[in-house]
């Protein structure tokens, strides 16, 4: 690779210095509370998910979905075949299945004065009635090869393409002067029954009362289950225990990571440069032409433990912002490992799909190290407490948007954009990095002019972040530095000391 003449191809500081070392137990408690603090969210969600079902089923009411239109050109319209467990293999001291759950159907013709028949039975006699007969099979009932679970039960975005049709000709008799039904109900007006849940293969069969075609009609469904009381509260106490246990755990094991990483001494003054971040990617001069087509591999356990670290990143980035409104100081441990997460995913997008600037493997550290790829930000004295409630969010929004733009990620969620800045995508910045890799690929030359592009797109992603994620309040700049180091600020031209007469 040719040597620019501009700067040196890889100037990044080597040091004698060994990293901090990160103790072990600060680890335990990071990776043990990020477990619990996730199972207690996931668990609390759905405690509390439930808690709103059983609330919704009171006084006798069923959880319904919405109307759906149902037309077949035949004479019948029926759902597959719902199998529902034998009370034998349900656990031991759990009430019986009909005792648990029960369905409720309603159907309205939407032919004026046709008299619609509603009726649900064994599959055999069903399908018996139905041989040789025109009809369509609504594969995709909510609790159609479900059990009795109604958290189960989802809707298909249009009934007509779940509508599997079978051809055939009229039943011999109506399906009113059946004596196999369950349950059955037929009128002019809404239709409706009530099933308790049994063991065994159901069918449920909507036809027009005389056996005519076609069938069009409203269907709707709706549950009601005891086993919403049997989950709930513990779901939702299960969770809340969770949260209490791990969040703490979670930030003590990162304020001792953080601490880990600061045992040097602490700058009180700006670094270099035209903002508080000081972001640097060095082009290593001889990088393997086929070398990144398995980088997403040999990468994966550094994607294991960002995905650690970028969880609890969120919960200390909320718990330095409530820190910030009451004292107006982001407690320093809690930065230097938010300022360490940020580092360890900046040297994995360098060595991999951020950049592809090098080959030397990221080390396995927050702290600062010898790599070519390097990220620092001044510790702030002071943070407005008035902007950490909206400068994450309003105030970024011009930046989320750019940022949305370069990485593909939508610019929803500024720290989002760099937790999911490892891979191509239809980005600005994927699009480039892919060129770069094919030519690297033929030429084996890395074109500097890219190479010089991509820093600096990246450069714009971490300083917005370094800004949402309340690190600093620096307003990030609109400018795209490019090259491996930020440049000097320009100097602040000089004020004519000439004034025009009057």
């Amino acid at each position: 690779m040719d040597a620019d003449p501009t700067y040196p191809i890889s100037p990044h500081p080597s040091s004698t210095e060994e990293p901090p070392r990160m103790k072990p137990l600060n680890w335990v408690l990071l990776v043990v509370g990020v477990l619990l603090t996730s199972m207690g969210l996931s668990l609390t969600i759905i405690g509390a998910v439930l808690m709103s079902a059983e609330s919704a089923q009171q006084d006798g009411r069923y959880i319904s979905s919405s109307s759906e239109e149902l037309q077949s050109a035949g004479y019948a319209i029926a759902t597959a075949s719902a199998v529902f467990a034998p009370d034998d293999a349900g656990l031991s001291g759990v009430p019986p299945l009909e005792e648990l759950a029960s369905i409720q159907v309603r159907v309205t013709s939407i032919i004026p004065g046709q008299e619609i028949f509603l009726g649900i039975a064994d599959s055999e006699d069903t399908s018996s009635y139905l041989e040789g007969v025109g009809y369509s099979v609504l594969e995709d009932l909510p609790w159609s090869g479900m059990g009795p679970d109604p958290a189960q039960w989802s809707w298909s975005s249009d009934k007509r393409e779940a509508l599997r049709e079978v051809s055939g000709i009229q039943p011999a008799t109506p399906p009113g002067e059946q004596d196999f039904w369950a349950i059955s109900a037929s009128g002019t007006d809404t239709q409706e029954i009530t099933f308790d849940l049994q063991p065994g293969q159901w069918t449920l069969v909507v036809m027009n009362a005389d056996g005519t075609r076609p069938v069009w009609a409203d269907l709707q469904v709706g549950a009601r289950t005891e086993l919403l009381g049997l989950a709930n509260p513990g779901t939702l106490i299960a969770g809340l225990v969770g949260l209490l246990l791990g969040i703490p755990l979670l930030l003590f094991g990162t304020a001792g990571l953080g601490r880990d990483v600061d045992k040097r001494t602490q700058r009180g003054t700006d670094l270099p440069g035209p903002c508080p971040l000081a972001f640097s990617g060095h082009l290593d001069p001889a990088l393997s032409r086929g070398l990144w087509l398995i980088k997403w591999l040999l990468a994966i356990p550094h994607y294991f433990i960002l995905g650690l670290l970028w969880f609890a990143l969120m919960i200390t980035t909320i718990a330095a912002g409530l820190a910030i409104l009451f004292t107006g100081r982001y407690p320093r441990s809690w930065f230097s490992f938010s300022v360490g997460v940020l580092r360890w995913s900046w040297r994995v997008g360098f060595y991999a799909y951020s950049a592809l600037g090098t080959d030397r493997y990221p080390p396995f550290t927050l702290a600062a190290a010898d790599y070519p790829a390097e990220l620092d930000v001044d510790y702030p004295e002071r943070l407005s407490r008035g902007l950490v409630l909206v400068k994450w969010w309003l105030l970024a929004i011009p930046h989320l948007l750019i940022v949305g733009i370069l990485t593909g990620s939508g610019g929803a969620v500024g720290i989002g954009s760099v937790r999911d800045n490892t891979g191509w995508g239809m980005s600005l910045l994927g699009i480039l990095v892919l060129i770069a890799a094919v030519v690297l690929l033929f030429t084996g030359t890395y074109r500097r002019g890219i190479f010089d592009l991509v820093m600096g797109l990246n450069r714009w992603v971490y300083r917005v972040s370094t800004y949402v994620l309340l690190l600093r309040d620096d307003y990030p700049p609109f400018r795209l530095d490019q090259g491996p180091t930020e440049m000097p600020a320009p100097p602040e031209p000089r004020r004519s000391s000439v004034t025009e007469e009057s």
